[in-house]
């Protein structure tokens, strides 16, 4: 593993790995012992989709089944495409397939997005959820941690780069539509998004190099990208890579 401190801006590090799977089995100890070190009772953690996601699943799964931590931990979604639960697309559905089916968790510790319900009022009725249940700072949901990824385009949750004023939105959570398969979506804003204390963005695979790469040497480039904002107001982002989406970072 190669770690990389962001001279600029002292609260984003990068951790490069070999590939995914070691990748995956680094995170997924590291979240163990935040869970553990969590002074609350609660520990309120935000989790997307995707193939390095779905890695880290798999390894909480084959790891850290029998865990008593579990018991604390709390389940929200980033965002959630409009499907029901049992659609392959569904955010939700995977990671349960995956890891909640296969972990001792109360239910009442899952929160899905119903993505089977009406979008904009999903959108309302989850963010009513989260600023009920999730610890505020400052007016917005203080989540302990947010798992984040990013796509080609260099969007992250499902805020793209045709919709950057979803970043800046004074809710919650909004309706996104996807600018090529015009799915909509819910997905937390960014204003929640940075709120976290602790934000953690995967990124696996060569078709992520470029992207990496704007957004690391921070010109104007990685600016117009939504994975480019997201640096938390007051707490920590840590960005892990394989080697192929590190490749081109200088």
């Amino acid at each position: 593993m190669v770690s990389i401190a962001n001279c600029k801006n002292m609260k984003r590090d990068l951790q490069i790995f070999p590939n995914p799977e070691a990748l995956a089995e680094q995170v997924s100890a590291l979240l163990m012992n935040w869970i553990e070190s969590s002074s609350s009772s609660k520990f309120h953690l935000a989790i997307s989709g995707g193939s390095t996601p779905n890695l880290l699943f798999s390894a909480l799964a084959t790891n850290y089944a029998g865990s008593p931590l579990w018991q604390k931990t709390h389940f929200w979604w980033v965002d959630e495409r409009m499907v029901a639960p049992s659609d392959p697309e569904s955010n939700f559905g995977v990671a349960n397939q995956l890891l909640l089916s296969k972990i001792a968790i109360p239910e009442a510790n899952i929160h899905r997005i119903l993505g089977e319900q009406v979008p904009y009022q999903e959108a309302e009725n989850y963010s009513r959820q989260i600023s009920e249940q999730v610890p505020m700072k400052d007016g917005w949901p203080y989540f302990d941690l947010i798992f984040l990824g990013i796509g080609d385009d260099g969007h992250t949750a499902s805020i793209f780069p045709n919709h950057m004023e979803l970043l800046r939105s004074d809710r919650i959570c909004e309706v996104a539509t996807h600018p090529v398969t015009f799915q909509q979506r819910v997905t937390l804003t960014g204003r929640a998004i940075n709120n976290a204390d602790k934000i953690c963005i995967l990124v696996t695979g060569a078709n992520k190099a470029e992207r990496m790469s704007e957004i690391w040497s921070e010109g104007e480039k990685g600016k117009k990208l939504p994975a480019g904002r997201i640096h938390p107001t007051e707490g920590q982002s840590i960005w892990f890579a394989d080697e192929k989406a590190a490749a081109s970072i200088r």
